[in-house]
């Protein structure tokens, strides 16, 4: 049943290139929040300005909308919560870290980062949790007073419970963690600047969401945050705390969890070689979910009115290039024609084609694109399927030359030229027929007899159906071919 009530959130960093486990996790939240009717804020992770960068949060933005995610609320948008950059909400968080102080939710650490060292090394020596050891959490007044006397600068710390914490996973199930594994953690840096443990809080606090959709990576990090909203919601600050679930690992080669270090992580890689946006996310909808046990293919729209979260399987799902390509060949092959040609039009010009702008041909174009459709992986290869149609020469391929070109092969071309000089022109089969009947004058079956033709047309020996693209390519451009081909080899 739609719940208008649904709140969820993306909340990326503008740190290099988009990587696909982000395209995974935008991907559930927004299909979550578009299944329930709800809302989804997008929100922009960028207090690290070390690492963030304007450039990339323009990609970020740029690849949403290619990906065809709309947000409610965030950049370009606004909303009842802006500013939905964390750089613009500093003075938020000052003030809150100041309230939890206040109210002995948090207080001041001044243990230097030797120190710490030093007792985590004696802890895990003694066999017990190497986590921060409460040191400065009671204080005197006059131990701190000698503190700031010594120069130090504190962090601020939060104050765990001294009790277990339950939460039921959306994904994963009713998990425990005991107060020894989950010490009292830091919120603010000693320069006064705010700590990802408190801004993704406080803004998930503030904006009001209620479920909170993120990697597994940050399941550890989930009691801290449900101690921090008990304080959030004890000070007025929050209303309720988010329901949790933790989206399983997508792993790359050898069972490794994919990290945006791996080239095949890197969106823009897929965007460059002319992956679908809609047979892209069906492949990342399949990392972790599934419409039902016998379909692998299906619409966002399909996706978007069956998405539970619930569904999710909380097991780590392999990232298969070969699927991921297989999945995108479907959903070429599922355009209308003139959706294909018109996703192809990238490709068929600078940097990408070959051929002098003058020397495409529309009408050529529009009449082989069907039979490239229902071949190509990604788009990024209709550049060399159809290249024969626009370079003035064939761009041979010299392991396709080699490979074809065997002895008798001049005997075969000059026969197929006899035949294809007296076929029919205005059908493919008829050309397939003078390719047929030359072979058999020379002992081969078809597959033998059409590669030297295909080479010396084409330039290689595998691409489109081959009697098709020599009618296309007409009859005059094709004996022209065989006729050089068959001068190379005299040569």
């Amino acid at each position: 049943m739609a719940n208008a009530t649904v709140r969820v959130r993306f909340c990326p960093s503008p740190t290099g290139n988009p990587h696909v486990g982000l395209v995974r996790t935008a991907l559930f939240n927004w299909a979550f929040a578009r299944h329930n009717e709800g809302t989804l804020v997008f929100r922009i992770e960028d207090t690290d300005a070390a690492r963030d960068s304007e450039e990339s949060y323009n990609q970020l933005l740029d690849s949403m909308r290619w990906l065809g995610f709309d947000w409610d609320e965030g950049p370009e948008i606004g909303g009842p919560h802006a500013p939905y950059r964390q750089s613009q909400r500093m003075d938020i968080y000052k003030d809150v870290a100041q309230k939890l102080l206040d109210a002995g939710h948090a207080y001041h650490c001044y243990c230097s980062t030797e120190e710490l060292d030093t007792r985590r090394e004696a802890a895990r020596a003694a066999g017990r949790p190497s986590g921060y050891d409460g040191h400065c959490r009671d204080l005197t007044d006059e131990q701190k007073a000698a503190y700031v006397a010594e120069g130090r600068t504190p962090i601020v710390r939060f104050r765990m419970p001294d009790e277990a914490i339950t939460f039921t996973d959306l994904v994963r199930g009713e998990i425990t963690y005991l107060p020894e594994n989950v010490p009292d953690y830091g919120i603010v840096r000693a320069n006064g600047a705010p700590l990802y443990t408190l801004v993704n809080p406080v803004d998930d606090a503030l904006m009001e969401i209620t479920h909170v959709l993120r990697g597994e990576d940050l399941l550890s990090s989930t009691p801290r945050q449900i101690a921090l909203y008990k304080a959030l919601i004890e000070l007025g600050i929050a209303k309720e705390t988010p329901a949790f679930g933790h989206l399983p690992y997508v792993m790359g080669e050898g069972n490794k969890k994919l990290s945006k270090r791996d080239p095949e992580s890197s969106l823009n890689l897929y965007r460059e070689r002319g992956f679908l946006p809609e047979g892209l996310l069906n492949y990342l909808s399949l990392l972790g979910w599934s419409l039902s046990a016998d379909r692998d293919i299906f619409s966002i729209e399909e996706m978007v009115a069956a998405f539970d979260v619930t569904d999710v399987n909380p097991n780590p799902a392999r990232f298969d290039l070969k699927k991921c390509e297989a999945i995108n060949a479907d959903h070429i092959r599922l355009l209308d024609v003139k959706d294909f040609t018109e996703r192809c039009a990238p490709w068929l010009q600078a940097p990408f084609a070959p051929w002098a702008p003058e020397n495409f041909d529309e009408a050529k174009w529009q009449a082989i694109a069907p039979y490239a459709q229902s071949r190509m992986k990604v788009l990024s290869e209709i550049t060399d399927n159809v290249d024969f149609l626009f370079l003035p020469e064939p761009a041979v391929d010299e392991a396709s030359w080699a490979k074809a070109m065997k002895e008798g092969s001049d005997a075969l071309l000059r026969t197929a030229r006899e035949k294809l000089d007296a076929a029919d022109w205005s059908s493919p089969e008829s050309l397939k027929e003078a390719v047929l009947a030359a072979g058999e004058e020379h002992g081969l079956k078809l597959g033998k007899a059409q590669a030297p033709v295909r080479v010396a047309v084409t330039g290689r020996t595998v691409g489109l159906p081959l009697f098709e693209s020599l009618q296309i390519l007409g009859k005059e451009k094709t004996l022209a071919r065989v006729d050089a081909a068959l001068e190379r080899l005299a040569a």
